[in-house]
């Protein structure tokens, strides 16, 4: 069932989206060659609850036998790490890295999700160049994110264009509804036919979110029972903004 936001749901999924983005931006002036993983959720943590939310991934379950629940309060994916990545005080970032970071912040009841891959230093031009298609993905497919169009118009869009430069999309995870609920309906594939899908309505809040691979689609899942991995070893990228379907265009949420 997807649910429609009443405007006072909405005004709180802002303030939840606001915190997500203020955390994002003490992350990314923390992100240097040096630093852990570790510190980088410690961060996190420390921003998201000091502005009055709880980090929503921090215990998030599994749901699998022999699987521990999300012991983190981001995820955060390093290179040919997709997403789900752990943090650790042993995995510690280096010139020219990619650093994939997916937060959720929760206040009074809703949740503000956004994910961003950051360059540590300074990294080659094809890396430069797989972190800025994924985010264009993202806008190319919030241009059909208006009132009357339909989902698979979103995915088609994002999926053409991943394609269209040579990249790969990931098609096991995919963007979604979000509201009280972190994972609500509909899911949001990165690839799909137009005029496919839920009809979008005003008052829709949605996750949408490219995951984008230089080489072949083809993900594996480590041992951990959560970090997603490129098969063949390539660079992935991730971006990823709530938005507010409204009467014109949409409105990305998550920003300051």
């Amino acid at each position: 069932m997807i649910e429609i936001k009443s405007k006072r749901e909405i005004e709180l999924m802002k303030e939840a989206c606001k915190i997500a983005a203020l955390t994002h931006k003490a992350i990314e002036e923390a992100i240097k060659p040096g630093i852990s993983t570790f510190e980088l959720d410690r961060i996190a943590e420390e921003t998201i609850r000091k502005n009055g939310a709880i980090p929503a991934e921090k215990g998030y379950p599994s749901g699998r036998k022999g699987v521990i629940d999300f012991p983190a309060s981001i995820c955060v994916s390093i290179n040919d790490e997709v997403i789900h990545g752990i943090p650790s005080k042993n995995i510690i970032l280096k010139q020219g890295d990619l650093v994939s970071v997916d937060l959720v912040a929760y206040k009074d009841g809703f949740n503000g999700d956004m994910a961003r891959t950051y360059i540590v230093g300074t990294t080659s031009k094809e890396n430069e160049r797989l972190v800025e298609i994924t985010r264009q993905a993202f806008f190319e497919g919030i241009k059909f994110a208006k009132k009357g169009n339909r989902i698979g118009d979103v995915c088609h869009a994002i999926g053409e264009f991943v394609q269209k430069n040579g990249y790969s999309v990931v098609k096991e995870f995919q963007g979604h509804g979000i509201g009280r609920q972190m994972h609500e309906d509909p899911g949001i594939p990165n690839y799909g036919k137009a005029g496919k899908g839920v009809k979008l309505e005003t008052g829709m809040t949605l996750a949408v979110e490219p995951m984008v691979i230089m080489g072949k689609p083809n993900i594996l899942e480590l041992d951990d029972g959560w970090t997603i991995v490129t098969e063949d070893g390539t660079n992935s990228a991730h971006y990823e903004n709530t938005i507010l379907i409204t009467e014109k265009d949409a409105e990305i949420l998550t920003k300051i």
